[in-house]
């Protein structure tokens, strides 16, 4: 999806030049430096924000200009983070982002397939309603650091697209459908999906993470997520669903290229809560890879699965696998 040059010129026209920083820190402020938009930011890193400027390469683009590329790639982040957003808000208050959350450039999609989870555990209540505090957070502080370049929320669909993605883990027959929000064990897989896939996006971008800002920042971020994703691995692990997980990481393993590098929540019948390689590293996907996932397509694609209509913005296409 992303050539050489344009990948490098995201990255030379950054978060170096005086109004992107300037945004990103009235945006996120000093204190929120460490917990802003764990899976959104880190995503956006991931295709190509965060390293040194050089603006003074491009002599013909003004403030404004420069602050468009960055405007790109966060809203990208945006997209997904209302996806995660929503998915939170419906199990925990019934109801999906606010109207004020969700306005924007671009077209304003609904969301489809949501409604409250009939918590039987307080426990785990308790766990969905911290983390669907922060996927809220997350969009609130991207809103607010692209202000009026900010994209709508895109259509969004949670009934037929986690159906597609269970009967292709064979977890399900194809005369079946799956409800993420029926169960507690039904969301917490639903949210497994997503989470891993997060922690995965962020580490692809760490060797575009020079700005010493940013990488700051992403430090910090890669940590809420990578608390999101152990904390639902680990519900899972104590429900005996390990082999569940197994199943959906084949599948996202199927969708986004050649590598097997997805690892569920059970390796060699024992517990994989850290999915890790032998040195003790995550491994990352790029953006594009990313899109296979959310489009549950293994080819290249403009929109389907959890997003029927596409992505808001300029960075929208996934990969073909090779």
């Amino acid at each position: 999806m992303f050539g050489k040059r344009y990948t490098r010129q995201l990255i030379e026209r950054s978060a170096e030049n005086a109004t992107d920083r300037r945004r990103f820190l009235k945006a996120a402020g000093a204190a929120g430096l460490g917990v802003a938009g764990a899976g959104a930011l880190g995503t956006a890193l991931s295709l190509g924000l965060g390293s040194a400027g050089a603006t003074s390469q491009y002599p013909e683009q003004n403030a404004k200009d420069a602050a468009a590329s960055d405007a790109a790639v966060l809203n990208f982040a945006l997209n997904l983070e209302y996806l995660e957003a929503n998915l939170y808000s419906f199990a925990v208050n019934g109801y999906g982002l606010n109207d004020k959350y969700v306005n924007g450039v671009g077209n304003l999609g609904k969301v489809s397939g949501g409604h409250q989870v009939k918590f039987k555990s307080e426990h785990t209540k308790q766990i969905v309603e911290e983390i669907a505090g922060d996927e809220i957070a997350h969009v609130t502080f991207l809103r607010k650091a692209l202000d009026k370049a900010a994209v709508a929320q895109p259509e969004i669909d949670f009934q037929n697209s986690f159906t597609a993605a269970m009967q292709a883990a064979g977890l399900i027959n194809q005369y079946q459908t799956f409800d993420p929000f029926a169960s507690e064990n039904n969301f917490l897989l639903a949210a497994y999906l997503f989470e891993d896939v997060g922690v995965s996006a962020y580490k692809g971008a760490a060797p575009l993470v020079n700005n010493k800002t940013f990488l700051d920042a992403a430090a910090g971020i890669l940590a809420v997520e990578a608390y999101h994703a152990g904390i639902v691995r680990s519900q899972l692990f104590e429900r005996g669903l390990g082999d569940v997980t197994n199943k959906i990481s084949d599948a996202r393993d199927s969708l986004d290229g050649k590598a097997d590098d997805d690892e569920g929540v059970l390796k060699d019948g024992k517990a994989n809560l850290v999915p890790a390689d032998a040195n003790g590293i995550a491994f990352g996907r790029a953006a594009d890879r990313v899109l296979n996932i959310a489009y549950l397509n293994p080819d290249k694609a403009s929109s389907g699965g959890f997003f029927p209509r596409g992505l808001n913005g300029d960075i929208a296409a996934s990969g073909a696998k090779e």
